[in-house]
């Protein structure tokens, strides 16, 4: 009784509610994902393969349909020249037609899952670019980003507004860093904070109760030498619990002057 709405439940929990009502519709219907959809689903690294040898205008499109994190994964299969024309052009991208759209369902042999349409679909463009840069590794991050801004400094600019980074979480309410500390692993907390400046720690201590901040400012000063890499990996473990937050509605972030969710 109510395996539909426990199903569901499970899904959103783990999946975020878009990509989990899209797979649960799929099992209810019984139908496969089909077309860009497929793609959702596949590796990345089997993805960046499947499109590697495509035109970088189909690339963009797929870099753009998909999600951020996943996006990310695959940008980073791709050499260093690649990477910045296809971020580029993800940044300038502002709609795709469905002649375009059926073009490249008809390159990946299936159709394309819900029909392209009559209008076009609004995909690509700064904050689609930005996404996909949160979630590259912060070396692969850096390069790419210093490349958009020797192509076109403004570019760079509001690429850079609208990125969420990790020192922004000093920007959420106290309400929201506490439900982000009740997902957020103690031990991946505690190397986060460890390459944190003393504003953003103070901001997390000072939502926890007194006696869980002595403990967690006690850990942190008795914690051997911590690599950066895995202080960064922590880092981003935790802005991806919050990205998924932020998109089930249960936190709000801010990256630079706008509202990033």
């Amino acid at each position: 009784m109510g395996s539909e709405d426990f199903m569901r439940n499970a899904l959103v929990a783990a999946l975020g509610e878009d990509k989990a009502n899209n797979l649960v519709d799929q099992i209810l219907l019984g139908t496969g994902s089909k077309g860009l959809d497929s793609l959702k689903w596949m590796d990345p690294r089997q993805v960046a393969s499947i499109i590697h040898n495509e035109h970088p205008q189909i690339q963009t499109i797929v870099l753009s349909y998909l999600e951020a994190d996943q996006s990310a994964e695959i940008l980073s299969q791709f050499p260093e020249r690649v990477r910045l024309d296809l971020m580029m052009r993800i940044a300038n991208l502002e709609e795709v037609q469905p002649s375009a759209l059926a073009e490249l369902n008809e390159i990946m042999e299936k159709q394309f899952a819900g029909q392209a349409g009559a209008q076009a679909a609004k995909i690509g463009g700064l904050k689609a670019a930005a996404e996909i840069m949160n979630y590259l590794d912060n070396n692969v991050e850096g390069i790419l980003m210093d490349q958009i801004r020797d192509q076109d400094e403004d570019m760079a600019t509001q690429i850079q507004d609208l990125m969420f980074v990790f020192e922004n979480l000093i920007e959420v309410d106290d309400q929201g860093i506490q439900k982000l500390l009740r997902d957020v692993p103690q031990d991946v907390l505690q190397r986060a904070l460890k390459g944190a400046d003393e504003g953003l720690k103070e901001k997390i201590f000072n939502n926890m109760s007194k006696r869980a901040a002595d403990m967690m400012r006690e850990d942190i000063e008795a914690m051997p030498p911590v690599r950066v890499a895995d202080v960064e990996a922590a880092q981003k473990e935790v802005l991806t619990i919050a990205r998924r937050m932020a998109d089930n509605g249960e936190l709000m972030l801010s990256g630079g002057a706008d509202e990033f969710l």
